[in-house]
């Protein structure tokens, strides 16, 4: 990960957007930043900053910026510094779309909602190995302990055909497996109950298997096209091939486990409610949650047609993994989700970090490099 030092003037398109769209999730991650003593270290190996960095930006932040755009935009300038993110040799990553799915679902299983959500199992145990090694802060293992032993969680697979059934750990019953599919890749949604409430849950936990994209699968297979993979031609895919579905489905061995949430949401791994078209989720072993970012990419399915707009990154993602790699939240609903499922935009970010955190990084630097 390599950080450059630009001017605000150098962010494309930094005075046609609309700041005042990304105070409240700016204002969110400052009361999550502000929780700690000031000492507290919340930044990554290479954007080291503590909760004292940040407590000139949130006042400033929390003040009333809100009825000119200008004043905001010259808050922004004054209280943070832009460092250009790059991964040598590559100037570009990736980045995708994410959404709240709206989905039918039940508290007792029936003929039509057959397919549970789980919670978090008893069983299932997280280990932190910077415990043991301080060289591996920050890694985690999941797994189960068999006969003594720590042995990995089952996978998609096995829960599917039944290795939790009968623990009483159903949280809701879906009407739709695929549904239920989409739900633990976007891994939060809201459940409309058959009398009509609204039942918003999210992320629990996993069950520690990686990733692995359904959408890749069929293309290696030579199922689909390239363009043709996204969620809607997966899912007609699955529909036209019924037999081959909890094979394919099972290709992901991630299986993640649920909770109910109450107020706004969903939350990101930041702990707070994310922001439609302004929070991101990123990978955390780079990018510190919380730091705003200036995202320069183009819209789904328009190559020709920048976007370019401040987000914040609140969240993060099994395959959101490397220095320069975002996800957008786009909200709920069918309308999010012809956003979302259209989004593999190339593109890069500028990290805007507080100004103490951006001298410490000054620093450092001229030290490695007189040295």
């Amino acid at each position: 990960m390599v950080l450059e030092q630009v001017a605000f003037a150098d962010l494309p398109g930094w005075r046609d957007d609309d700041l005042s769209a990304a105070l409240p999730a700016l204002r969110q991650s400052c009361a999550a930043l502000s929780k700690g003593p000031p000492t507290d270290e919340i930044g990554t190996p290479f954007v080291p900053m503590t909760v004292a960095d940040w407590a000139p930006a949130c006042a400033a932040i929390a003040g009333d910026v809100t009825s000119d755009p200008e004043r905001l935009r010259a808050l922004l300038e004054s209280q943070f510094v832009a460092l250009r993110v790059s991964h040598p040799p590559a100037q570009e990553g990736l980045f995708t779309g994410y959404f709240e799915p709206e989905l039918a679902g039940a508290r007792q299983r029936s003929t039509t909602y057959r397919y549970p959500l789980f919670r978090k199992p008893e069983d299932l145990v997280s280990i932190d190995l910077g415990s043991f090694q301080p060289e591996l802060n920050g890694t985690r293992l999941m797994g189960r302990v068999d006969k003594g032993k720590l042995v990995p969680y089952f996978p998609r697979g096995a829960i599917d055909a039944g290795a939790l059934s009968g623990r009483d750990l159903e949280l809701l019953w879906l009407k739709d497996p695929i549904d239920s599919f989409l739900l633990h890749v976007q891994g939060s949604g809201r459940v409309v109950l058959p009398n009509g409430e609204v039942v918003r849950i999210g992320f629990a936990a996993h069950n520690g298997h990686g990733y692995v994209s359904i959408g890749r699968a069929l293309i290696e297979r030579g199922a689909l096209e390239r363009h043709e993979a996204s969620w809607d031609g997966i899912r007609g895919w699955i529909e036209r091939n019924p037999d081959q579905r909890d094979s394919l489905l099972a290709v992901n061995p991630r299986f993640i486990f649920f909770r109910e949430i109450d107020g706004d949401g969903p939350i990101g791994s930041q702990g707070v409610p994310l922001t439609p078209g302004r929070s991101l989720a990123v990978d955390p072993a780079f990018v510190p949650l919380g730091v705003p970012l200036w995202l320069d990419t183009t819209w789904p399915g328009e190559e020709d047609q920048p976007l370019r707009r401040l987000v914040v990154a609140q969240d993060t993602g099994g395959a959101i993994k490397g220095p320069v790699r975002g996800d957008l939240f786009w909200g709920y609903g069918d309308s999010a989700l012809a956003i979302a499922g259209r989004m593999k935009s190339r593109g890069t970010f500028f990290l805007l970090v507080p100004r103490p955190t951006a001298t410490r990084l000054a620093r450092e630097a001229s030290a490695v490099s007189s040295s």
